[in-house]
């Protein structure tokens, strides 16, 4: 009969076989890795929460730094990339991540705030026509700025907000359900405002049919990206999306507080839309001239306000480059093998005594799974803690999940074989 160290023994050389076969594995060295706690590596599986630094980025934002010291305010104009339009050199690499036009996107702002200003333009309520649809579960900065917009215009959200929720028992949000929800509220519905991928499930939404869905009924449809730029292929162009915002701290591996980005549908780039206005949302070429009068920039460039904080979009751009280099069809393809992994490594270790809420069809999540501890002697957010100790970088998010992320351009399979390992650690099962 083999041990149970045999059994680890070969387990831990099966996932450094699939190291090996990992076209991709060379990109984990571009990227810097928490310290060693405890006498052990770390174990990083957060990339849904924060990213890891790429090395580039410390040499983006050194050559900036310099420029600054060398050149002061001629830097506009003369250093290696003039921060004037220093913007623009993430909109091709952005285009392609969200399958827009180079017109459609741009890196601006934080994700709440790029909410707000799109909202100012897409939400236009009716007397008839003024309620917004969000899934119940909605991560709370969403329900914080749709809230607030809809108090500005007088709505009441206690009234108008309708909430999309999962069936009883179930984790996963259902289309159908929410078709019999819009035929409900029979044409009063204004705005869906939705994510790619649901932050504490990791359920990826089906937004291709999202957008015929809303484009049907005529309404607006609004897309958080947050957890799913980076992370899964998107064609924001053709799938018809109104608009769309996220972060760039998360899978885009930017850095903390970096800055986001916006997507606007083609179709709304030259209606004459309410927006709030500022210095960088005017024409580049008449910006300088300081007239009085607004002459709006083309494209979605004119929601911009104000001029870019480079050292803070320097290591976005730097991380968006490797994407670029690495593809994102590679990507999910890692993506999807990494996370059947792990699915059959936590069914192996502890059956079910460890439940996954994410969705099983790898065409309904990204990277994230979502576990819940359903049947140890130990507690969800204990073993969380004790993962902590045994420097396993994942999180927690009340009131039961721990959510665990290999992304593909920095983890291995030996990390999630090594997860697993500890996760056994801290739940008890052995020494």
């Amino acid at each position: 009969m083999r041990s149970d160290t045999t059994n680890r023994a070969d387990k831990a050389n099966d996932a450094r076989r699939l190291d090996e076969q990992d076209d991709l594995a060379q990109w984990r060295r571009e990227f810097g890795l928490p310290e060693s706690r405890n006498g052990r590596d770390p174990v990083y599986l957060c990339g849904n929460s924060l990213g890891l630094m790429p090395l580039a980025a410390a040499d983006a934002v050194k050559a900036e730094l310099d420029d600054w010291s060398r050149l002061g305010v001629r830097g506009h104009f003369e250093a290696r990339q003039p921060w004037m339009r220093y913007h623009h050199r993430a909109r091709p690499l952005l285009a392609a991540l969200t399958g827009s036009q180079d017109n459609e996107v741009v890196a601006m702002n934080s994700l709440t705030v790029n909410l707000h200003l799109l909202m100012v333009s897409f939400y236009r309520p009716r007397k008839d026509r003024c309620k917004i649809i969000i899934e119940r579960d909605v991560f709370p900065s969403d329900r914080f700025a749709v809230e607030s917009q809809m108090r500005w215009h007088g709505v009441d959200p206690g009234e108008h907000l309708i909430e999309w929720l999962p069936a009883d028992g179930e984790a996963s949000l259902s289309i159908e359900d929410l078709e019999m929800l819009l035929q409900e509220h029979n044409n009063s519905v204004a705005m869906l405002l939705l994510p790619g991928v649901q932050y504490y499930s990791g359920q990826l939404l089906d937004m291709e049919r999202l957008g015929h869905l809303a484009r049907r009924h005529g309404i607006t449809l609004g897309i958080d990206l947050a957890h799913a730029i980076g992370n899964t292929p998107l064609q924001l162009h053709d799938w018809g999306i109104d608009f769309a915002v996220w972060c760039s701290y998360k899978y885009l591996n930017g850095g903390p507080g970096a800055v986001g980005g916006a997507f606007v549908h083609e179709r709304h780039l030259s209606a004459n839309l309410p927006r709030l206005l500022g210095w960088w949302g005017n024409n580049e070429s008449t910006r300088l001239l300081m007239q009085p009068e607004y002459d709006r920039a083309p494209g979605v460039d004119a929601w911009q306000l104000s001029n870019q904080p480079i050292f803070s979009l320097a290591p976005v751009i730097a991380s968006l480059e490797i994407f670029s280099a690495a593809g994102i069809g590679k990507l999910r393809e890692k993506s999807v093998r990494l996370t059947r992994y792990l699915e059959r490594r936590l069914a192996e270790q502890f059956g079910e005594q460890v439940s996954i809420i994410t969705p099983c069809d790898p065409n309904e999540r990204g990277c994230q799974l979502s576990l819940m501890i359903t049947d140890l002697p130990v507690s969800g957010r204990e073993i969380f803690d004790r993962l902590d100790e045994l420097n396993v970088i994942v999180d927690w998010r009340e009131p039961d999940v721990i959510r665990v992320a290999p992304a593909p351009l920095y983890n291995s399979f030996l990390d999630v074989h090594e997860f697993v390992g500890r996760l056994e650690h801290a739940a008890g099962v052995r020494a």
